[in-house]
């Protein structure tokens, strides 16, 4: 059995890893040649550096390579998906598993419609959930959601990438798990931004709260069901993601509240998301203040203070 891995990050990384360990052909690849050639001569990647590449991981620079495995992971950047796609043509007919957590920005969708929307026909899914790629690397229990409307296709994808340590949850409603992924990072930059400004934890689960009922709000509206939203892809993730210096997009937030420089190399699908988020609430009529208040922020329209301020003035009402 082959699994390909489009994404050579640290989270593509670790499930080639996870992958390789429980005894299946692994293909990773990475966009950087130089980047790849020197990885396959140490076992060792720049984005997962404390993780050794097991024999079972193939790496390659070649998108021909991919061609034909019986699932394809793809562990790119939400943002960048939409033009991956349009350059692998090969990838179509196989499985595709989308494993980044956003809304793209220009389309204004999740990750299973923009492989729809490239390769109609071909089976699209979404393996989301609590996890961090050192923790899934080290082979330390993960339990996630793979979400696919086809649930034969579902079935057949969560046997073939289960692995001892890594668990998977299979599920049908591919709108929450998506929703639940994506809205989860805004929430995280909210509760980091708290949190460097020196707010306080009570502030911070006030923000966790009221963040949680903000994705429901979303996801709700747009058919998704609300056992998704209180699982593994929804309330799950978000009380990792908003509670864990692993998370980088509860370090942006951070940064934020703290009025310090973040590394612009680090991919934070928070911030992209919140401004995606926000022009789809309006276009729907729903209300999401603390999205509203992150996109500001991201934009440098505001200031934590300020949100705050923002949040707290809003009507009194029942919980």
């Amino acid at each position: 059995m082959t699994i390909a891995v489009a994404g050579a990050g640290a989270f593509g990384t670790a499930l080639a890893i996870a992958e390789a360990l429980a005894g299946r052909e692994v293909i990773l690849w990475g966009r950087d040649p130089a980047a790849i050639e020197e990885a396959s001569r140490t076992r060792r990647t720049a984005r997962l550096p404390q993780a050794e590449l097991p024999e079972g991981v193939r790496l390659t620079s070649s998108l021909d390579d991919l061609a034909g495995a019986e699932a394809v992971l793809l562990a790119v950047p939400a943002q960048a998906l939409r033009p991956f796609l349009a350059e692998a043509p090969m990838l179509a007919g196989s499985p595709l598993v989308a494993c980044a957590k956003g809304i793209d920005l220009a389309t204004v969708t999740g990750p299973t419609a923009l492989i729809e929307d490239a390769f109609p026909g071909t089976p699209a899914a979404v393996l989301t959930g609590p996890s961090f790629a050192a923790d899934i690397a080290k082979g330390l229990p993960t339990a996630l959601t793979l979400a696919c409307a086809d649930e034969t296709c579902s079935e057949h994808l969560q046997h073939s990438l289960s692995t001892p340590n890594l668990r998977l949850y299979r599920s049908t409603d591919v709108t929450g798990a998506e929703l639940g992924g994506a809205l989860k990072n805004v929430m995280a930059i909210a509760c980091g931004a708290a949190m460097g400004a020196e707010l306080g934890e009570s502030a911070r689960a006030a923000l966790l709260t009221r963040g949680f009922a903000e994705m429901q709000r979303l996801a709700l509206a747009l058919g998704a069901r609300a056992e998704t939203l209180a699982g593994l892809s929804g309330f799950g993730d978000l009380v990792l993601t908003a509670t864990s210096p692993g998370s980088r997009n509860y370090r942006y937030g951070l940064a934020i509240g703290a009025r310090e420089t973040f590394d612009p190399s680090v991919t934070v699908e928070g911030a992209a998301t919140a401004g995606a988020a926000l022009a789809l609430s309006r276009r729907i009529g729903v209300d999401l203040p603390i999205t509203a208040a992150v996109a500001a922020l991201v934009a440098g329209e505001a200031e934590v203070s300020d949100v705050l301020a923002g949040l707290l003035s809003r009507p009194l009402k029942e919980e």
